[in-house]
C-alpha cells in the first residue's frame, strides 16, 4: 500500500510540474517572441509540454478508469467539442467562428495571438464605404494588376546610385514602387492616371519597439471615381481567404485578418479593399486581388487576448513575424 501511495504521489507531482512548466513556457513564449532563437526554443518547449500534458492525462485516465471507459470519455469529449463547434457555426453563420491573429499587421487594435470571434459577413453588416464600379472597369483592373499594385515609398537617386525605403529621410522623394518579375522600379505619380484606384501617399510617425520615433511613407487615402476615401478605424475587421495568385498566399498566409477600407459593388457582386492598420498600404498595393464576399470568412465581433498563442504554438508558429517592431500612428 505504501509503495502504491508513493507511486501515486510521484505521479501527482509529475502532473503538477508539467502544468507549472506549461504556464511558465506560455508566459515566456509571449514575453520573448521577438527574440528569434529564444522564441524557437521556448515555443518548442511549450509544444512539447502541451503534448506531455495530453499524454499524462490520457495515461492517468486509462489507469484510473480502464481502457473501455477512457475510450468512451475521449469519444464523448470529441463529440462535445464537435457539437459546440457546430452550434457556434450555426449561431454566428460562419464555418470559422473562431480564429487567431497570426501577425502584427493590425496593431495596435489587435495583437498577435489574440483569439477572435467571427460572425457571418454580408455587404450590409460590413462597415465601410461602398463604391459602385462597372464590370468593365473592374475587369480592366484585374487584367492590369501589375500596374495597379503600386506601393508608396521613399527614395533617393543620384546618378547610378539610389535607395528605396519605407522610412522617410529628409531630402528623399516620395513616389510609387512597381514590382514585376522580381524587379522593383520607381514610377511617377502620373503612372496611376489610368488606374481604377488612385493612391494618395503621405508621411506618418511610427514607434519602434525600442521607443524611438521615425517617419514612414504610407497610403493615407484612395480615390475611386473621383471619390476620395480615408482609412477609418471604425470600419469592420474581416477575415478573408487568399487565392494562389495573391502575394500573401505565396508567403503562406491562407487567411488574412485586416480592416475593410472600402467595398466595391461590381454590378451586384461585392469585393472588399482591405488594409492592415499597421501596414503602410492596402493589400491590393502588394499584388493581392481584392477578395470577393465569398472569400470573406467572417467579420470580427470581439477578441480575447493571449488565448490564440496556444494555437500558434500548436502550429509551430514560434517566431514573431516581420513588422512587429513598428507601430504605425495613422492608417
Amino acid at each position: 500500500m505504501k509503495a502504491k501511495a508513493k507511486k501515486e504521489k510521484v505521479s501527482k507531482n509529475t502532473t503538477t510540474i508539467i502544468y507549472i512548466l506549461l504556464v511558465l513556457f506560455f508566459i515566456l513564449y509571449i514575453l520573448f517572441q521577438s527574440i528569434y532563437i529564444l522564441s524557437l526554443l521556448i515555443g518548442a518547449c511549450l509544444l512539447l509540454t502541451i503534448i506531455a500534458a495530453l499524454v499524462i492525462e490520457f495515461v492517468k485516465g486509462f489507469k484510473e478508469s480502464g481502457a473501455k471507459k477512457s475510450i468512451i470519455e475521449i469519444i464523448t469529449a470529441i463529440i462535445l467539442v464537435a457539437v459546440f463547434w457546430i452550434a457556434l457555426e450555426a449561431a454566428l453563420g460562419t464555418s470559422i467562428p473562431l480564429d487567431v491573429v497570426p501577425s502584427c499587421s493590425m496593431l495596435p487594435h489587435l495583437q498577435r495571438g489574440d483569439l477572435i470571434v467571427l460572425q457571418k459577413a454580408t455587404e450590409t453588416n460590413i462597415r465601410a464605404p461602398i463604391i459602385n464600379i462597372s464590370s468593365e472597369a473592374f475587369n480592366n483592373m484585374l487584367s492590369n494588376m501589375s500596374n495597379e499594385s503600386l506601393a508608396c515609398v521613399s527614395y533617393f537617386q543620384s546618378g547610378n546610385t539610389g535607395s528605396i525605403t519605407q522610412f522617410y529621410y529628409k531630402g528623399e522623394q516620395i513616389g510609387f514602387i512597381k514590382t514585376a518579375d522580381q524587379m522593383r522600379t520607381i514610377v511617377p505619380f502620373g503612372y496611376q492616371n489610368n488606374n481604377l484606384i488612385k493612391y494618395n501617399c503621405g508621411i506618418t510617425n511610427v514607434i519602434l519597439s525600442n521607443g524611438s520615433v521615425m517617419q514612414e511613407v504610407y497610403t493615407n487615402s484612395i480615390t475611386i471615381n473621383n471619390i476620395t476615401i480615408n482609412g477609418d478605424k471604425n470600419n469592420s475587421i474581416i477575415v478573408y481567404q487568399t487565392v494562389p495568385s495573391d502575394l500573401f498566399y505565396k508567403y503562406g498566409d491562407t487567411y488574412i485578418v485586416h480592416r475593410a477600407y472600402a467595398i466595391l459593388n461590381v454590378s451586384g457582386t461585392y469585393y472588399i479593399l482591405t488594409k492592415g492598420d499597421n501596414n503602410p498600404g492596402l493589400d491590393i498595393q502588394y499584388d493581392n486581388i481584392p477578395p470577393s464576399l465569398n472569400q470573406v470568412m467572417g467579420k470580427v465581433l470581439f477578441d480575447i487576448p493571449y488565448l490564440g498563442y496556444l494555437k500558434l504554438a500548436m502550429s509551430s508558429s514560434f517566431t514573431e513575424p516581420a513588422g512587429c517592431n513598428v507601430t504605425l500612428q495613422d492608417s
